[in-house]
């Protein structure tokens, strides 16, 4: 529709019944959200995790944009049959999905994790300069590239989440899933604002962190003017990774809303 190079992107199923389609962040992996797929899933749904464009098990292209991400999604649908699915996206991923809502109508219900419509400061800078400070030719284990990207990623967890993208090759050596210099030329457009010209009416969970500042009053106001049939709910104790931080609660509401 929007005339752009979409491709096959790679995917996993969990479950069976009406089907939910999971939208991981930047740096991410549909295996972020597996465990809670799982529970989804255990409530009648069957779940596919998606990897967006240049990251997991996807191909890598130099195009990196939420129109072409919102067609890879579309392509996906159309390929795999899947009629009126409810769609759900983190961060990256819930922009891709207002987005896809803005071109396509194919979707029952839209879950939205922790991102707003808004243009946000890009704030990745440290995290690439230290994936691009990692030489993989010189990492001989894990602990080598941890060693250098702490250098740049003071937090734990932060550089378990993106190392998680570093994997063996068969011959030996260390190579991303991700495609670092794609995301690096493309932050400024993963941070940018999602055009809202376009009412939805279908019926929107918007999910925020209690101790996430993604999603602010003034947001909620604009989301509001689009979204007219949404809801916002905020998880107490979650930060912007609500699914994991708080995965019970992040479930929970998640099956109250599909099930309505």
């Amino acid at each position: 529709m929007l005339g752009l190079r979409t491709m096959d992107i790679f995917h996993r199923v969990v479950g069976e019944g009406k089907p939910i389609v999971i939208l991981h962040g930047v740096f991410g992996s549909g295996d972020n959200l597996f465990t809670a797929s799982k529970l989804i899933a255990a409530g009648g749904y069957k779940v596919y995790l998606l990897d967006a464009r240049n990251h997991g098990l996807s191909p890598h292209d130099p195009v990196h944009n939420y129109k072409v991400m919102a067609q890879d999604l579309d392509t996906f649908l159309s390929k795999e049959g899947l009629d009126k699915p409810i769609i759900i996206g983190h961060s990256m991923g819930g922009k891709t999905v207002m987005e896809y809502s803005q071109h396509y109508d194919n979707y029952s219900k839209l879950v939205i994790i922790d991102i707003a419509p808004k243009a946000y400061k890009p704030h990745h800078s440290h995290i690439l300069n230290g994936l691009k400070a990692i030489n993989l030719a010189e990492v001989k284990n894990r602990k080598d590239a941890e060693t250098t990207f702490s250098e740049y990623v003071s937090e734990f967890g932060e550089r378990q989440f993106i190392l998680k993208n570093l994997y063996r090759k068969d011959n030996g050596g260390f190579d991303w899933r991700i495609n670092i210099d794609a995301i690096s030329n493309a932050i400024e457009d993963i941070s940018s604002e999602i055009a809202l010209t376009k009412e939805i009416t279908a019926p929107t969970l918007f999910l925020k962190g209690e101790l996430s500042s993604y999603i602010n009053e003034e947001d909620e106001k604009q989301i509001k003017q689009t979204f007219t049939n949404c809801y916002i709910v905020e998880i107490k104790g979650a930060n912007h990774w609500v699914h994991a931080t708080k995965p019970q609660e992040f479930v929970a509401t998640i099956l109250s809303f599909v099930k309505r």
